[in-house]
């Protein structure tokens, strides 16, 4: 049964609008403003910030990328998560996860590298994928072994995980160990029946899915294999843990890309939540669905990398 807090604080995320004294939820048009929603963002995660314990922060230069290590106190040199963060391929950067990482991080007792890859629409695909497969290959440069890495990632995050592992194959690089996606929308045309029916329960902005999608897409086939990864040979990837909630527009995606992966010989583990809402284990610790979650995803980790 759905705990009562997460049904309240799904219910104040679903209806944020009120807080601003709307009457109805926000709706991403055309003539949506991707500098503002930016700067929205990392406004709302410095006035949340709070002091990081127990972990140190190192910064990288990622082949010219900014970069961040989160080490936690006691974890081990030769291992590492590569954290691709989430943002709808139009924002999101170190600072804005620098607190969720930090969460995953600690949890599993793994350091975890996180890096500001290039955004849509000034960037459109295939930067996203270019910049993480550039920050995957300067880990193996750095002398990390492929089995000691776990790629992982939320939403955005979550999609470009899953297509870097193709682009990692169709390269024939060394592939990590595990990967991990949270809430990946995998065929980038957004046409799935969970993107019409979950709608209104989701958290993510009405039409986000679309007019966001498209500023990635941009003129790129969408059938593309790098783009959505849906309709990649997945045959020889590594072991992929999926999280997904049933409230997702994403849902659809993510089961479509676990069936396929299974009967591809792929070593799959899919965990479907109940009423969860977008990217919810990033949430942990507001409601107990979404630490259990997250400490679902940091026994896979550490199991992994054993």
């Amino acid at each position: 049964m759905q705990s009562m807090r997460s049904r309240v604080v799904i219910w104040l995320l679903q209806h944020r609008h009120l807080f601003k004294l709307k009457l109805k939820p926000d709706e991403i048009t055309e003539d949506f403003s991707v500098e503002k929603f930016r700067e929205g963002i990392e406004s709302a995660t410095k006035r949340m910030e709070k002091p990081l314990q127990d972990v140190q922060i190192e910064a990288a230069s990622i082949h010219g990328m900014n970069g961040e290590w989160i080490i936690p106190k006691h974890s081990k040199s030769d291992k590492a998560i590569l954290y691709i963060h989430g943002g709808g391929f139009i924002s999101g950067s170190c600072s804005s996860h620098r607190m969720h990482v930090t969460r995953f991080a600690k949890g599993s007792n793994v350091k975890a590298l996180i890096f500001d890859y290039r955004l849509a629409p000034e960037h459109p695909h295939p930067a996203a994928l270019d910049d993480s497969v550039s920050a995957y290959k300067w880990l193996l440069d750095q002398g990390y072994n492929s089995k000691n890495i776990v790629i992982m990632g939320e939403s955005a995050g979550g999609t470009l995980t899953l297509s870097t592992l193709l682009a990692l194959k169709s390269m024939h690089l060394e592939l990590p160990k595990s990967a991990i996606s949270i809430s990946p929308v995998t065929d980038l045309s957004c046409s799935a029946n969970s993107f019409i029916i979950n709608a209104k329960k989701d958290i993510a902005p009405m039409n986000s899915w679309r007019v966001w999608t498209n500023y990635y897409v941009n003129e790129h086939d969408i059938k593309d294999p790098l783009l959505s990864p849906l309709y990649g040979d997945l045959v020889g990837l590594p072991p992929i843990y999926l999280t997904i909630g049933t409230h997702e527009i994403h849902f659809d995606d993510t089961l479509n890309f676990a069936k396929k992966a299974e009967a591809s010989g792929v070593d799959v583990t899919l965990k479907e939540w109940q009423g969860m809402v977008h990217a919810f284990p990033i949430l942990s610790p507001l409601f107990p669905e979404a630490q259990s979650a997250h400490e679902s995803i940091c026994d896979f980790v550490r199991h992994s990398l054993e």
